[in-house]
């Protein structure tokens, strides 16, 4: 995005990085940044405790496009003192029971825990740990559903652009329906042949591996039937899950998708955003395994390091606000809006939103939001999304230019996905890019993080490259607490390791770009080189 901040600020840092760099008290003058090695690549697969902290390592001394967190530690933060920085995580709710979280989860010291009063007045009771704008819902509509339902939402443009989009997704749920109905039959037919061929209800996969047949029809039953192993199920699990792939594809065919409000429950009216007074303090919501995203979110960014359990948050000092905001469906303008100025009035200074949309009726709210996060001193990082697109042409919401062009705020930084493979797959295969609308990109491909009930799983999409560099945001402001959120957003961007070499996008082997072109650095976030520009600039 063109924005006049941003091409004033390069020259600026870059003059006051040379003033520093002659300072008898700069500490790491000898250091110079890391550069990504040229045809340099993995010649063996990661072993498991390597893949389980990759985005950790470092690209010069490990070969994958980590973002050298240990050595930074290692090198540059070892015995030197940080302050405490508070993280919101707006995102589907966070476990704040979980071993490797309860630790640095944040507490609201101006509240008293289950009196049933606001005793810090600030609208919202006993709001001990954060608060929950979704109350009881754990489903909602996607977006564009919604304004189809109501076409009152936004203007008949845009009216019209959702319609397609559903009318498109009738069309492929239509297509789509036949196929499992088939794939059913298919799995019931078969399991019942090889009953019959076997005797017995119950056979494993090794039987069926051996069978040697001339008959057709046995033959194909083998084929399904070895087709369902390969998902590691069981015809009856099998079959339980295609259903519930159909059932959503039969909402949609014939409307019913269109038809539930899920908002009701809440008691709001999520138009009015002066409406404030709704949800609760259940920051876990009614299910926790309705929280899987938000907790690896959590995760990624604070963690405990070193304690043995789990993997290790970038993060150091911080402490995780939770705002739940954000369902298995799109999220409502509303809820962002008001949870990113719950988080920033609760002490956060960086928020992280691995969330995203194509339509936001409301968009203007979320702006202002992001605009009083600004004058709050706030960064706010954001997942790029993971359609494969790039957004400077499709819409991305929330964004911080209302016309992909012009930035009406410098505090916000949009993330793109990095693949674990150094070379020409660097690049996430799901990951959207943009040369004015992605910042910069991050790991984001089999990060291992917490997940509910004291568990941990590797997942991947933008929603967790950009906790990963959250945690580096917060890094440099536990170390640096001196540095606005302007200055974070761009050492974040300009301090990065340069790609200089062409990259698959999109997993489309035909499709090949010069990195330089996905994204407005052309970088990769890298938290050793993030902390030598930041103690240059501080100083």
């Amino acid at each position: 995005m063109i924005n006049f901040k941003n091409s004033l600020l390069a020259p600026f840092a870059v003059l006051m990085l040379a003033g520093c760099g002659a300072s008898k008290n700069t500490s790491y003058s000898s250091l110079t940044m890391i550069q990504a090695p040229v045809n340099v690549q993995k010649k063996t697969a990661l072993k498991e405790a390597d893949l389980n902290r990759w985005s950790h390592l470092d690209i010069v001394k490990d070969t994958v496009p980590g973002m050298s967190v240990d050595r930074a530690y290692a090198e540059l933060l070892k015995d030197r003192k940080s302050k405490k920085v508070i993280v919101g995580i707006v995102d589907s709710g966070v476990d704040i029971e979980h071993e490797d979280l309860k630790a640095v989860v944040w507490t609201n010291k101006k509240e008293i825990a289950g009196n049933g009063i606001d005793d810090d007045k600030n609208g919202y009771i006993d709001d001990i740990h954060g608060w929950n704008f979704l109350g009881d819902i754990t489903k909602e509509n996607i977006e564009y559903e919604r304004i189809v339902a109501n076409k009152n939402l936004v203007d008949e443009a845009t009216y019209q652009e959702a319609k397609a989009v559903n009318d498109k997704n009738i069309a492929k749920s239509t297509t789509g329906k036949a196929r499992l109905e088939e794939m059913i039959a298919d799995a019931t037919n078969a399991d019942a042949v090889l009953t019959k061929y076997f005797g017995k209800s119950t056979y494993t996969k090794e039987e069926v591996n051996a069978i040697s047949s001339q008959d057709a029809e046995i033959n194909k039953s083998k084929m399904m039937i070895q087709r369902v192993n390969s998902f590691e199920m069981t015809v009856p699990e099998f079959k339980t899950a295609v259903q519930k792939e159909l059932d959503g594809y039969i909402k949609v065919v014939n409307g019913d998708n269109l038809k539930t409000n899920y908002r009701k429950v809440l008691g709001d009216n999520p138009e009015d955003i002066t409406d404030t007074k709704y949800g609760n303090n259940n920051v876990m919501g009614p299910d926790k395994e309705e929280i899987l995203h938000g907790t690896h979110v959590a995760g990624i960014v604070a963690q405990v390091r070193n304690n043995g359990i789990g993997g290790d948050g970038i993060a150091n000092n911080v402490e995780i606000l939770t705002v739940r905001a954000v369902p298995d469906g799109d999220e409502y303008d509303k809820d962002i809006a008001l949870g990113i100025r719950y988080a920033v009035d609760n002490g956060a200074k960086v928020i992280n939103g691995s969330f995203g949309k194509s339509f936001s009726p409301h968009k203007q709210w979320v702006y202002d939001a992001i605009k009083y996060a600004e004058s709050k001193d706030v960064l706010i990082v954001h997942a790029a999304g993971n359609d494969a697109k790039d957004i400077d042409v499709a819409n991305n919401y929330p964004n911080d230019s209302d016309d992909k062009i012009n930035e009406f705020a410098d505090n916000m930084i949009t993330i793109g996905a990095l693949n674990y493979e150094y070379g020409n797959k660097i690049v996430a295969r799901f990951s959207n890019f943009g040369k004015l609308n992605v910042d910069v990109f991050a790991p984001g491909v089999k990060i291992y993080a917490s997940t509910p009930n004291n568990t941990y799983k590797l997942l991947q999409g933008t929603s967790m490259a950009s906790p990963n560099v959250a945690g580096v945001a917060a890094l440099i402001r536990s170390y640096y607490p001196k540095l606005t959120a302007k200055q974070v957003k761009h050492i974040l961007m300009d301090s990065g390791v340069a790609i200089t070499t062409d990259v698959i996008v999109g997993g489309k082997p035909n499709d090949v770009r010069p990195f330089s072109t996905l994204s407005k650095s052309g970088k990769m976030v890298n938290a050793y080189n993030a902390i030598l520009m930041a103690d240059k600039m501080s100083k």
